[in-house]
């Protein structure tokens, strides 16, 4: 999976489980999602759990983190990163 098929299923998460379907005009795939507060823990897990059975990986706990997660951009380099090994 490259970063722009990484970076569409994690704005289609966000969307479907957020926004039912339909992100708000002025998000962007800089949107800061957990230390703005936009998803909360929860949603962080159900994440996780959607992109490791989207790309067939594992995150490691330390890897659930803002610094890997908090934007569509983050995510789709820290993924793509972590696929390339």
């Amino acid at each position: 999976m490259n970063r722009d098929e990484l970076k569409k299923e994690v704005r289609s998460f966000i969307a479907n489980k957020m926004f039912k379907g339909n992100l708000p005009g002025d998000f962007t795939d800089d949107t800061k999602l957990i230390s703005s507060r936009l998803i909360d823990s929860i949603v962080v897990l159900s994440m996780v759990n959607y992109l490791e059975e989207k790309t067939k990986t594992e995150f490691a706990a330390h890897e659930v983190s803002v610094e890997n997660l908090d934007t569509v951009n983050i995510i789709a380099d820290f993924l793509s990163k972590k696929l390339s090994k």
